[in-house]
């Protein structure tokens, strides 16, 4: 090491002021014009002119984040299908360039719908949430926190993979289910809408009034389970169980939950309730069970007026004028996307709309900028469906419908069964498992729910132990959910113990892991997550010759209530043990072991 060297400042300064050079402000300023009378012109600034690469340098790094954000969770699980429909099946993909750009429209869709969703619907209903208790009594803010939890769930991007799930069910093989799909399929939104809008509506009473949760669950499984042991009795309506109990996990999704958390937590910060830590749990949990009330009630009524016979006589009717008249524009792609992505999101934001203007008075602060999200917004949702329809939901059927060909005789793949049964089986099993797993694992709003937990309960669940519960749950559950299929397991045999299990561990646990764990199972259920999974199943299940092939998101669903009420009953007991020496340096500890919150 060289020793240190000493000179004179002024040496320093000297060699320092060489580069220097003084500018005269007047020769950085304009110069001052006057008109004949000696008064100043305004001055007016030149456009900036940019070019190209500039563009793009300020582009890209708003852009690059947004998209990588999306690529991470779209990417791996299509490298994930591909490869095992490669190296396991034995077969390659199909139309695999138009599954390419499909998924490409699938991320760059996602990505402008949710930095639209940031900047145009949000700040909406996080206004409206502050705006509305403050200037309108409870009854009217109870009618909009319904009314929006109804167009909410019409904008949900996984709703029209539900909906278009109504091509693959055989009306010979299901009329009632088909004809839900089909014939009832705005009426099935609406009312999935409605189960999400009371919801709303009951949560936003539990935050004023520091409602507990519990009974909440309680009173609301007694109809669950008295519609679906009625849909029992019927051998048609059992068919509906599926997608009745599958329709409360594509409910919460993206566009849901952030608007109708924000409405409701802005209500009950005016009421003075809004700051306890469990604010904003609840509202998820409720919003995943009335939809299933709705669509069971809605089976029911259909039930009462049409007959299976009628239903397939008029779908065949109506198959055979198809097939001589060619469809509207608006009836095939891209047009069908196009209105799509239209109906989806513009009424909801008329309605927004409307509530700021006419009944708050409000003015609409930085609407350009709230424009320009909603333009976002729409577009977004418009390529997504065009991604859902050529990428992710083709990929998907592709991949579950060639599973079976590892233990069953399949016309389609050559060689098949391509293993021994129980072998073949095995595979199968493990091929959702490890999807559902890292699908769930990668979920960002699983990311934010962990690291909210740990912050709430102060270390105590961790943020790891939470992801890789819920993880384990929803990839137990979908595993679950397939073997329903493969094996021909009635869905109720698995949801009524399944829910009468997650009852009793409820009663045994804390308010906070309650909260925790009925929350998860919604936000496992993504925009990706829900297409994909709804595919695979209803393609593998027409592929083994089932009715149909819903029921794996419900599984999905109850599966990480129970892995998450396991662990934190497990962590209350673990902690329970140390009550005593934490007692001894003066901490206090709740009666489950959690530090009081």
């Amino acid at each position: 090491m060289e020793p240190a060297q000493s000179f004179r400042f002024g040496d320093f300064a000297r060699e320092a002021s060489l580069d220097r050079h003084r500018i005269s402000y007047n020769s950085l300023a304009p110069k001052i014009e006057r008109d004949a009378e000696g008064k100043i012109f305004p001055y007016e600034p030149p456009k900036v002119q940019l070019r190209s690469i500039d563009i793009y340098n300020l582009i890209r790094p708003y852009t690059q984040v947004r998209f990588m954000e999306q690529l991470k969770a779209v990417v791996p699980l299509a490298l994930y299908l591909v490869m095992f429909q490669i190296f396991f099946l034995r077969q390659m993909v199909e139309d695999s360039w138009i599954i390419t750009g499909g998924l490409f429209a699938v991320i760059a869709g996602l990505m402008l719908f949710m930095e639209g969703l940031k900047l145009g619907l949000m700040p909406l209903g996080e206004a409206i949430g502050i705006t509305l208790p403050k200037k309108s009594p409870l009854p009217a803010v109870l009618t909009i926190a319904f009314l929006l939890g109804v167009g909410v769930t019409f904008a949900e991007p996984a709703i029209g993979a539900l909906k278009a799930a109504g091509a693959i069910v055989s009306v010979k093989s299901a009329p009632y289910l088909y004809t839900l799909l089909n014939d009832w399929s705005g009426t099935l939104v609406l009312v999935v809408g409605a189960g999400v809008g009371l919801a709303a509506v009951l949560g936003t009473l539990r935050f004023v009034h520091d409602w507990s949760l519990k009974p909440l669950i309680y009173g609301a499984m007694v109809p669950v389970w008295a519609l679906t042991i009625y849909a029992l009795m019927d051998p048609e309506l059992t068919k509906v169980l599926g997608l009745a109990w599958d329709s409360g996990a594509v409910t919460t999704g993206p566009v849901t939950v952030p608007l109708v958390l924000s409405l409701g937590i802005g209500i009950a910060a005016a009421a003075g309730s809004g700051d306890t830590p469990l604010s904003g749990f609840g509202i998820i949990t409720l919003a995943s069970i009335f939809p299933i009330i709705g669509v069971l009630s809605l089976a029911i009524f259909v039930s009462t007026q049409t007959s299976p016979a009628e239903i397939i006589a008029a779908a065949t009717a109506a198959s055979s004028t198809a097939s001589s008249a060619p469809p509207a524009w608006w009836e095939v792609t891209p047009g069908a996307e196009i209105v799509g992505g239209l109906r989806a999101i513009v009424p909801l934001v008329i309605f927004l709309v409307l509530v700021m203007k006419v009944m708050l008075r409000e003015p609409i602060k930085n609407a350009g900028i709230l424009a320009y999200g909603i333009t976002l917004t729409v577009l977004g949702m418009i390529i997504f469906n065009l991604g859902l329809t050529f990428g992710l939901a083709k990929l998907g059927g592709q991949s579950g419908g060639l599973v079976p060909a590892a233990f069953l005789a399949l016309d389609t793949v050559k060689g098949s069964p391509l293993y021994v049964y129980s072998l073949g089986i095995a595979l199968a099993l493990g091929f959702v498992w490890f999807l559902g797993f890292g699908a769930t694992l990668a979920e960002p709003a699983l990311n934010a729910l962990g690291a909210t937990v740990q912050e709430l309960t102060q270390g105590v669940f961790k943020k790891s132990m939470l992801m890789y519960s819920v993880s384990f749950g929803v990839g137990t559950g979908i595993a679950v959910g397939l073997a329903k299929i493969i094996f021909a397991i009635p869905l109720a045999w698995l949801l009524i113990p399944g829910y009468g299990l997650a009852l009793i561990l409820t009663h045994f646990s804390s308010e906070e892991f309650v909260n925790i764990a009925w929350d998860s199972a919604g936000v496992t259920t993504g925009p990706i997550t829900v297409p994909l999974v709804l595919a695979i199943g209803l393609s593998f299940g027409n592929a083994v010759g089932a009715v149909e092939g819903f029921g794996i998101l419900s599984m999905a669903s109850i599966c990480p209530i129970l892995a998450v009420l396991t662990t934190g009953l497990w962590v209350a007991w673990r902690t329970r043990k140390d009550e005593e020496p934490a007692q001894a340096t003066g901490e206090t500890v709740d009666q489950v072991g959690m530090p009081n919150l």
